[in-house]
């Protein structure tokens, strides 16, 4: 059940503060709380409760501002709750009417608002926020003395090309355990001896042998060798495989006989039973390489990403294709956990661009990946120049086109400094969620938390920068 509030863009004025605690109205917390619009997607959120029935959910505002916060600051589900209690302007962001001590919400209800604020509907107010900032340059350049309007501007200039995008693909690694195959088939051996320990204790059955110490002795043999050889691993991943084997046929007899796991015995089962189809596979074929290859019994969507990087050539995650505008705003052009050619995602990132700003953009910034015949075509078609340099021979002005290609170079840069902004400083270096829709969720996050405080950034330095400016003025004035 959700109740919509009616009014939930609260002012600072509105705030309930108690005797003696005098908050900032400039503090930058209070400064995002009023750049959100919250009330513009107070309507949308409602639709995810479509019965009047049960416990009032929490507001919007308190479910994405306390996301927000965590964030930002990386904390734990039980330290945001702390720091919400705590903090009187964390409290104004997530539209409390006052300062009070008792916690807004319990630490698991965090879990529920990871859920329900899916990628797709933050990727919606990413949109929303960034032609919002957009929109506000435009006025504010109109307001300035010797500005032409808009209006003064030919309809013909809708179909010269003009800006940039700048469009990359990288990935966000989850917080797994490096998957080493015998190290996987331990793990399920382990969990499945849990689940027949539950059989048996629930109902009257004779536990089976399952040889639990010396399958332990097995797997921390070659787990504490320094240098284990090929010979010795293919012995243990084949002693681990008869195993789970053995486990699996253990199972299978129990529900054959009608005793009933669990929903969530059912799903890691079925996991299981996956990744002992694929071990044994890559154990008799000799590969290392199978299709949809499990590298995480608890996070089985997850996949084996090749980046090429000297630091991680593999890592384990989402991948995502990221463009960036000539305003610097980072928008998530695909998000998926397969392996996919991002070559792909060119050019309906420049038709959304289109769709966006009226005109397809001047030039387009990638890499290597990304210039393929198809794409080159394509831009050509568009009037787009692609970066990078061109295919056949060298022109005759080559010098000119190795400069311009330098300077894409250059430019390109800054879609690389984004993905290290947001890695370093807003979560995207690590996802810790353990749901496939709440590992989206924060992968959206970090992208709209990204773009959020970079416009609320540059937003500070303008004010600045006019402050100075009416300052100069004045001062040449009274000369």
């Amino acid at each position: 059940m959700y109740k919509v509030i009616e009014h939930p863009q609260s002012t600072f004025l509105d705030f309930n503060q108690p005797l003696g605690l005098n908050m900032n109205p400039h503090n930058r917390w209070i400064k995002i709380a009023d750049r959100i619009p919250w009330k513009h997607f107070e309507k949308k959120y409602a639709k995810l409760f479509p019965s009047d029935t049960g416990n009032v959910a929490k507001p919007l505002r308190m479910a994405l501002g306390s996301l927000i916060i965590q964030t930002k600051y990386g904390y734990s589900d039980k330290e945001l709750v702390e720091q919400l209690t705590e903090n009187p302007y964390y409290q104004y962001l997530i539209g409390l009417p006052g300062y009070q001590q008792t916690p807004p919400f319990e630490a698991s209800t965090l879990v529920s608002f990871r859920k329900r604020m899916s990628a797709d509907m933050l990727m919606e107010i990413n949109e929303y926020l960034l032609e919002s900032a957009h929109q506000k340059e435009n006025d504010d350049d109109d307001s300035k003395p010797g500005s032409g309007s808009s209006s003064e501007t030919p309809d013909l200039e809708e179909d010269i090309n003009k800006g940039t995008l700048m469009l990359d693909a990288t990935c966000a690694p989850s917080n797994i355990r490096y998957p080493q195959d015998y190290s996987l088939l331990s793990e399920a051996r382990e969990k499945l001896e849990k689940i027949i320990d539950r059989f048996c204790d629930e109902y009257p059955l004779e536990k089976p042998r399952m040889y639990r110490k010396e399958a332990r002795k097995n797997y921390l043999s070659l787990a504490k060798a320094k240098r284990p050889g090929k010979s010795k691993i293919r012995k243990t991943i084949r002693k681990q495989l008869g195993y789970v084997k053995r486990d699996l046929g253990y199972l299978t007899g129990f529900m054959t006989d009608g005793y009933a796991p669990t929903g969530k015995e059912i799903r890691l089962i079925k996991t299981i039973t996956m990744l002992y189809e694929q071990q044994e596979y890559m154990y008799t074929s000799k590969t290392h390489s199978v299709k949809n290859r499990i590298v995480s019994i608890q996070q089985p969507y997850l996949r084996p990403i090749i980046r090429g990087k000297s630091k991680a050539p593999v890592e384990f995650g989402a991948k995502f294709d990221m463009s960036i505008d000539e305003h610097g705003h980072a928008r998530i052009e695909k998000l998926s956990f397969e392996a996919y050619n991002e070559s792909t995602v060119l050019q309906n990132s420049i038709e959304r661009y289109k769709h966006r700003t009226g005109h397809y953009p001047e030039r387009v910034l990638v890499d290597q990946i990304y210039r393929t015949r198809g794409n080159r075509s394509y831009c050509k078609l568009k009037g787009i120049r692609l970066s990078g340099p061109k295919l056949g021979r060298p022109a005759k002005d080559n010098e000119y086109s190795k400069k311009i290609e330098y300077q894409d170079n250059v430019d390109r840069i800054e879609v690389e400094r984004a993905f290290s902004l947001s890695k370093r400083s807003y979560n995207l270096g690590l996802i810790k969620t353990k749901l496939k829709e709440t590992t989206m969720t924060s992968i959206a996050l970090s992208i709209f938390v990204t773009n959020l405080f970079k416009i609320s950034l540059c937003s500070f330095l303008k004010f600045v920068r006019n402050i100075l400016f009416e300052r100069k003025f004045s001062s040449v004035m009274v000369l």
